[in-house]
């Protein structure tokens, strides 16, 4: 009887594609894009030298340093949602990049003179900046939270976490299409510590959310 029953349960059983975790978790994070995005744009606007901004390396720094470790993110959202899988690499490689961009910005801080440094540092937005980058992340961090409650993580403080990374440098991302500063070490500080928050955060709530 159980025999048979099993067998007729599998019987119904379609196998599902390999990229299909990352098809609907794509899904979730291109919603909560749209959401952040027309959150930055009504609260805050666009910068309003946009067409100018991209002709500097700043632009393009700033967008590749917070969309390379949402990515990250991401993918670490992707490993630790499933049970028994591990997302150190994914975690590494945002670590990496946090190094490399950290030691650029220190470089050319130590590089600059002396009557620039606290301009590249604060800029005009440093006590603002973080906040809004988290603001902006709320979305995001809804939403990756929500789609892990479907998952299995086994690790529910370092799949929080890795929920926060994606949320907080996504966030940061949108957030950089409205900040105007133009100093590396600011967004090795400033933004990077919005993004810390987010998955420190992330990570308390996926401890208590995340719990099978």
């Amino acid at each position: 009887m159980t025999d048979d029953l099993i067998t007729r349960l599998a019987a119904d059983l379609k196998p599902l594609r390999r990229t299909a975790l990352l098809e609907r978790l794509a899904l979730v994070i291109t919603a909560a894009l749209v959401v952040s995005a027309v959150l930055m744009w009504i609260w805050l606007g666009l910068r309003p030298d946009m067409a100018e901004a991209t002709n500097t390396a700043i632009f393009w720094i700033k967008s590749a340093y917070t969309l390379i470790l949402g990515l990250f993110g991401v993918w670490a959202i992707e490993r630790l949602g499933r049970p028994g899988t591990r997302g150190r690499v994914p975690l590494l490689g945002a670590l990496i990049c946090f190094v490399v961009v950290s030691v650029a910005a220190a470089l050319n801080y130590m590089s600059a003179p002396a009557h620039a440094r606290e301009e590249m540092l604060m800029g005009g937005t440093a006590s603002v900046c973080p906040l809004y980058v988290m603001a902006l992340s709320t979305p995001f961090l809804v939403a990756a939270l929500a789609f892990m409650r479907r998952l299995a993580p086994t690790s529910p403080t370092w799949a929080g976490a890795a929920a926060g990374l994606a949320s907080g440098a996504l966030g940061a991302w949108v957030y950089s299409f409205h900040c105007t500063e133009q100093g590396l070490p600011f967004l090795a500080s400033w933004y990077s510590l919005g993004i810390a928050a987010v998955a420190a955060i992330g990570a308390l709530l996926g401890r208590r959310l995340l719990r099978w």
